[in-house]
């Protein structure tokens, strides 16, 4: 598709300099695009590429000032990110609308329910009662479980798996090879020293605007329901365990994993590689350093940890800090031990 200057700066409340007539059919970044692509400044160590690229719109921003003539037409916006980011969002929601109807060898079960405008790919398979919103995207191989509900706009990438019952708000996206909704991790164990599988009854629940990463896994509660609230980001290979909570715009970064029945608050950000255990709660605001290991609960709403065991990330640095110089504390040391025998030495 070909956008003019003009169309752009309309869909970003930004203002053209030079020929708003000028046209784009792609996106790269700044150094490397070629006419008829649009690029964006952000960065000012990227500045002098301004100057020197070859896209046919640059979007910067308003506080830009030109050291030199470019060869560009320029929008101006407040923050020249988060337009390009909004302006990518809005080209995929194009070209997205045009994914409709259903592919060859799909399997649609009689009694599940299709809205308006839905993709379903080739080998995707949506089973007995399950409902699928409008303009929702099922892409090839993904799997939709008995009574599973999937909210209006939300996108499934390929080889998905969601588990029965399991329920997806609106505008949801979950990337390729997720699986929500299989079997909390729970067993009895008996007098022999084998296990006795709890049988795992309850759903996944993911509400609106929540994005999953690829092959992230999400557990089905024992009883009750493992809940992502709204706007909540998962990285891909998370793992978050039966009964688990996440709140609201809480962000999770990859390999992390969360424990049963754990309940995390809202806007809270965890980095990669951590690990939660389960039955504690996070506080809202919470940061949690990548590779922290958390055994206990955090109570202070906006606390931020390390290490592992988790605690206190300023005092975690001092003892890093502190840690360092061990080596010449011992030398000091040696040498007023050194002081000391020869003083008593003296004395005697």
């Amino acid at each position: 598709m070909i956008f003019s200057a003009a169309q752009i700066a309309s869909l970003i409340n930004g203002s053209v300099e030079g020929d708003p007539n000028a046209n784009v059919h792609s996106f790269n970044k700044i150094e490397v695009a070629g006419e008829g692509q649009l690029a964006f400044l952000a960065n000012p160590k990227y500045e002098d590429y301004l100057y020197t690229t070859r896209a046919s719109i640059v979007i910067i921003n308003q506080s830009q000032q030109l050291k030199e003539k470019t060869n560009s037409t320029l929008i101006r916006v407040p923050d020249a990110y988060s337009a390009f980011a909004a302006l990518l969002a809005k080209y995929q929601e194009i070209m997205e609308q045009q994914l409709t109807g259903l592919q060859e060898n799909a399997y649609v079960a009689a009694t599940a329910t299709i809205g308006n405008d839905v993709f379903i790919g080739s080998y995707a398979y949506v089973s007995e009662h399950a409902e699928i919103g409008n303009r929702a995207k099922l892409y090839p191989h993904s799997f939709v479980g008995e009574k599973v509900s999937i909210g209006e706009g939300a996108i499934i990438h390929p080889s998905v798996t969601i588990y029965h019952g399991c329920k997806i708000g609106r505008n949801v996206i979950i990337h390729a090879g997720a699986v929500i909704g299989s079997d909390g991790f729970g067993f009895a164990p008996q007098q022999d020293g084998t296990y006795s599988k709890i049988p795992q009854i309850g759903n996944v629940i993911i509400e609106d605007n929540v994005e999953i990463g690829a092959n992230s896994t999400i557990d089905r509660a024992t009883i009750g329901s493992t809940i992502i609230r709204k706007g909540a980001k998962i990285d891909n290979l998370v793992h978050l365990a039966h009964n688990v909570e996440i709140g609201q715009h809480t962000a999770i970064a990859a390999q992390s994993g969360v424990s049963g029945s754990t309940k995390i608050g809202n806007h809270v950000m965890i980095g990669g590689q951590a690990g939660i255990v389960g039955h504690i709660t996070i506080a809202d605001g919470a940061r949690i350093n990548a590779q922290s290991g958390v055994s206990k609960s955090i109570k202070q709403p906006k606390a931020a940890v390390t290490g592992s065991p988790a605690y206190d990330y300023t005092s975690a640095l001092r003892s890093q800090a502190i840690s360092r110089k061990l080596p010449d504390l011992e030398k000091r040391i040696q040498e007023l031990e050194f002081l000391v025998k020869q003083l008593s030495a003296e004395k005697v």
